[in-house]
């Protein structure tokens, strides 16, 4: 299987200039291996993102990354560098002949000039149209520690200090959504970032891989769901009302019938917990 991957990646790369001559210098074609996402570009012809082979994914390519198999093709959207440019693009996915996916073919073109000239004939013709909406900002850089600080700092609203379980593990979802886990080392990142240490860090991402999303930041009610769920421990610690009680008896029934291995880890995690707050002082 890895021999087809290597060869559908070899016989797109001429694939990538061509394309790129036909459009000239405003059109950028990146080849992208998705077995490496730290330096995911095996081919590259254009200049629009300033990236080089040998460079890492953006946003967009982790977050297809995140989805696996369930990816699909994303045709003509428009985004915006970190340096400001305009860009169209179309990221176009390779799969192999099981249909796993493994990489992407993509095209970007820079449709500033373009998009200056459409504004000002407009304005000659006396044609007032709606402003168009921002288009999002997307990180293009060789360095992949670069693009996951930039997928961090969207969430550094948010002070760990002041999160509470189900909004730890929000985050985590979150992060873990947007691909930012498929790179090596991101979890030490992630864990330095937010002032935690690396084993709770695991611990929050493997157990937001387990529950659903909860969408609710109540300390309350959603302790109290812990509680009855997860071993007594949670219902208690973060239940407030109805936690202590009807969560703890809950929880130690649900334990008692095969939750004792996820109970254990919870308790792990409440140390890591435990020695984190000593060091948080505001970390987000």
């Amino acid at each position: 299987m890895e021999a087809e991957r290597d060869a559908i990646l070899a016989a797109l790369r001429p694939v990538v200039d061509g394309i790129a001559a036909t459009f000239g210098p405003v059109c950028e074609v990146v080849l992208h291996d998705y077995r490496r996402p730290e330096q995911s570009v095996v081919a590259l012809a254009g200049a629009v993102t300033g990236r080089s082979v040998g460079g890492a994914m953006s946003q967009i390519g982790l977050r297809m990354v995140a989805r696996g198999d369930e990816a699909a093709d994303e045709l003509n959207y428009v985004t915006r560098t970190d340096t400001g440019k305009l860009v169209k693009s179309s990221t176009m996915l390779l799969r192999d002949s099981s249909g796993a996916v493994f990489g992407a073919l993509c095209v970007n073109v820079d449709v500033g000039a373009a998009s200056e000239v459409h504004a000002l004939l407009g304005a000659l013709a006396g044609i007032g149209g709606a402003v168009p909406a921002e288009p999002p900002v997307t990180t293009f850089r060789d360095d992949i520690d670069s693009v996951v600080d930039v997928m961090l700092d969207a969430h550094r609203h948010q002070s760990w200090a002041l999160l509470d379980r189900a909004g730890r593990l929000d985050l985590f979802r979150s992060l873990d959504e947007r691909g930012v886990f498929a790179v090596r080392r991101a979890i030490e990142q992630v864990a330095g970032r937010l002032g935690i240490s690396r084993a709770s860090a695991y611990s929050y991402l493997s157990q937001s891989r387990k529950q659903p999303l909860t969408g609710s930041r109540d300390g309350g009610r959603d302790g109290s769901r812990d509680g009855a769920r997860e071993g007594g421990r949670d219902g208690a610690r973060e239940g407030g009302r109805g936690g202590v009680g009807e969560g703890a008896r809950a929880g130690v029934g649900e334990g008692a019938r095969g939750r004792v291995r996820d109970a254990a880890g919870d308790w792990a995690n409440d140390g890591d917990e435990a020695r984190d707050r000593v060091n948080e002082g505001g970390h987000s």
